[in-house]
């Protein structure tokens, strides 16, 4: 037996003396760290401007919000969304009012399948959000050629997938925003934390407005709201219907840390991957990597070729009692999930693949550490 989690945290003394920085300061709230590791971050992936929250699924709702308030979509519009991603994907879309469209995977990259889109597309369409699922990029390029041609906006959900790029160019920076996360699981661990991406200057600064209870304490210009220069008059002037989804500045301080170790993290996951690749490509459906993509791996998903066999539950019983940690590829078949009640959604077409995956796929872990006697384990358990 061993002991082979779905995630482990990559910190060491580095990230408990930035911490320990932000104690000394006696100011824990979003500041000064938060600031620096936003313009590093924004660095790091080319993006004109990075806004930091408290969690990924936060940044969705914020970049989401942005759009109705900025007036690109309105409310009631139809946003495309994959069959196949987290619950707090397809929520924002929900809670704003609008209307999420489900459509098929592609069962080869489990992303959201092109093909599926165009004929999904209604005059309400507003947009598609393509989710870049476990680490895997979505054919970008053909999307924003639909965007195009249809007149839709791009959104990328890449809280799975930091450090993944697509013709040299990292995800995340595709759309009109990009979503990340730095849960304890994905590729930089900042505690809670998530962060949003975009080249649209305006934009960010809805964003920055609507993280923040709509203030205008943190606006950079004047574009969206010109401010009167008379500091206790500015002090609490609200100008959005926003929240209060900040992030700590123990969390921006640590990213900061994280972010130096990112490429050696990144690296080691895909070595990770080059023996996972090896060893079960033969016997299961695992993800494929476009032409000209660099998935960073989040997660090994696997599923059975042959659902007949029907030995899915009999596999997840042998590796749970070895010590290895199993879970559902993401959701499964989102659409099947209790909570659809409540989401005044529509699905379109079949979800075959969809269906396929939540009746025989799993998921076993992917980290900074070198996994490869472990991956090879969980190969002779499974046989």
């Amino acid at each position: 037996m061993i002991n082979y989690p779905l995630a482990t945290d990559s910190w060491d003394w580095k990230e408990k003396l930035a911490i320990l920085k932000v104690m000394i300061s006696g100011r824990y709230t979003m500041g000064p760290y938060v600031a620096r590791f936003e313009k590093e971050f924004a660095d790091k992936i080319k993006s004109r401007n990075a806004i930091m929250t408290n969690s990924g699924s936060s940044a969705n709702l914020v970049g989401l919000h942005a759009l109705i308030l900025k007036q690109e979509i309105k409310p009631g519009s139809e946003v495309i969304v994959p069959a196949v991603s987290w619950s707090t994907t397809y929520f924002p879309i929900m809670q704003l009012g609008l209307i999420p469209v489900f459509v098929d995977i592609d069962i080869n990259t489990f992303n959201i399948a092109a093909k599926n889109i165009i004929s999904a597309i209604t005059p309400k369409t507003c947009a598609i959000l393509a989710v870049n699922l476990l680490g895997n990029p979505c054919n970008l390029f053909l999307l924003k050629t639909i965007c195009r041609d249809h007149n839709l906006l791009l959104i990328e959900d890449n809280c799975e997938s930091l450090g993944s790029t697509y013709y040299a160019k990292q995800t995340g920076t595709f759309g009109i925003f990009g979503t990340f996360s730095f849960f304890f699981s994905h590729h930089l661990q900042t505690m809670e934390g998530g962060m949003i991406v975009t080249d649209d200057d305006t934009l960010a600064e809805y964003m920055r407005s609507l993280r923040a209870h709509g203030w205008i304490r943190d606006l950079r210009t004047s574009e969206l709201y010109t401010k009167s220069g008379d500091a206790f008059e500015d002090s609490f002037k609200f100008i959005l219907p926003g929240y209060c989804v900040r992030p700590l500045e123990m969390s921006g301080a640590i990213g900061s840390v994280q972010l130096k170790k990112m490429d050696k993290i990144i690296s080691k996951r895909k070595q990770n991957a080059e023996v996972f690749v090896d060893e079960f490509s033969d016997r299961f459906i695992i993800q494929k990597e476009h032409p000209c993509v660099e998935s960073s791996w989040f997660g090994f998903g696997v599923i059975l070729k042959n659902s007949r066999e029907n030995k899915r539950q009999e596999i997840i019983n042998k590796l749970q009692l070895a010590g290895v940690e199993v879970r559902p590829i993401v959701t499964g078949n989102f659409t099947k999930q209790p909570v659809m009640k409540y989401l005044n959604s529509r699905i379109h077409g079949e979800l075959k693949n969809a269906e396929y995956l939540d009746k025989n796929g799993f998921l076993f872990g992917n980290d900074h550490r070198d996994l490869s006697k472990k991956i090879r384990y969980v190969r002779g358990i499974i046989g």
